[in-house]
């Protein structure tokens, strides 16, 4: 059991690295926010990355995620891959058009987010390339790929987009980005995405949402003409506990999944956007499940959701897997939006105990 440091609520579901339950984090004081921003800094300095999003003044505003940090000389972007020198931007694994990335080839069908409403379900003896990049944009302290930050990015030198392509086989079905978070290597990733529709190949996105607007839109674009997907991961709808929880605000990945609905409305079958939520033991059930689904049904009640079921990782561990009951009632609650299609993944989770 741990307690509450602020009102002093035990129980087994709040994290000792926050410190904080639900309802103190959303309570959004000043002393609260304070503690959050303490511990994020703390996170993120021990992985080499800055402990907050730069803001020098006069600077240089990066543009290829909603985050904007504004960089003096020699300070890095949050996602520890944009560094100004000599009063450019540059990027810390060379040029843009190489990516610090790795990858594995998958048979279909996969344990993916869309795998229940998307095409690779059905491509049996098909293969999907999964390519993990190795950045992000957030700070998410129950990351369930945190190892990514070990990465030495100041002597990574990466591949060429052409060289990630050469990789498929005429098994290739798919090839899906995540990681870390395609968003915060779009220059790479994009590039690398063509020259995969021109192989005929269907390009998926699995991601924070956080790209520039118009990054995400060249993204959606791609997955519309090859028939992929954009699988966007809504972490909370309550700026307050996003923030706890991945560092960052979700006021501008609210707007990007909004303007990605707009665009995947151009097809229905299979669905273009596909939304997700990590049900994560006493700080994401049933209250903000009923929040996310109820906004994803003002934008469009056709949008396939999926829970996924929780397992303890990265600085959340002391945390316990989704219970079924967790499951359940969350599932009752996304049902009360009005979405037509709702889905609980990693079932193999739920309800696990620790030894």
């Amino acid at each position: 059991m741990a307690r509450c440091e602020n009102c002093g609520r035990e129980s087994g579901t709040i994290s000792k690295t926050l410190g904080l339950c639900r309802d103190c984090i959303q309570s959004d004081s000043i002393e609260v926010k304070n503690t959050l921003s303490s511990i994020h800094r703390k996170i993120r300095e021990s992985y080499g990355l800055p402990g907050s999003r730069p803001h020098r003044d006069p600077g240089i505003r990066c543009t290829l995620c909603i985050n904007e940090c504004v960089l003096g000389e020699g300070e890095t972007g949050l996602c520890g891959l944009r560094v100004v020198r000599n009063g450019r931007i540059r990027h810390k694994g060379g040029v843009p058009s190489r990516g610090l990335v790795s990858f594995r080839s998958d048979s279909l069908p996969t344990n993916c987010v869309a795998s229940w409403v998307c095409d690779g379900s059905k491509q049996r003896g098909k293969r999907s390339l999964a390519v993990f990049y190795q950045s992000c944009t957030a700070n998410c302290i129950y990351c369930q790929n945190w190892e990514f930050k070990e990465v030495d990015t100041t002597e990574a030198s990466g591949m060429t987009y052409r060289e990630l392509v050469s990789e498929t086989t005429d098994e290739t079905f798919c090839v899906c980005f995540f990681g870390g978070d395609p968003a915060s290597q779009m220059p790479f990733a994009l590039a690398a995405a063509r020259e995969f529709a021109r192989r005929g190949i269907r390009v998926c996105w699995e991601t924070n949402g956080t790209m520039h607007p118009r990054l995400l839109e060249k993204a959606m674009e791609i997955s519309l003409e090859t028939r992929g997907c954009m699988k966007m991961d809504l972490k909370a709808l309550d700026d307050s506990l996003h923030r706890a929880l991945t560092g960052i605000s979700n006021t501008g990945i609210l707007e990007n999944f909004r303007r990605a609905a707009g665009l995947a409305a151009q097809r229905s079958d299979p669905p273009a956007l596909i939304a997700s939520t990590l049900l994560v033991p006493g700080y994401v059930g049933k209250e903000q499940v009923e929040k996310i689904t109820s906004f994803i049904a003002t934008v469009d009640q056709t949008i396939p959701y999926t829970m996924l079921a929780y397992s303890p990782s990265f600085y959340m561990k002391d945390l316990p897997y989704t219970s079924v009951e967790e499951a359940e009632t969350s599932l009752a609650a996304a049902h009360k939006s009005g979405l037509q299609r709702i889905h609980i993944g990693n079932h193999h989770l739920i309800g696990w105990k620790r030894g």
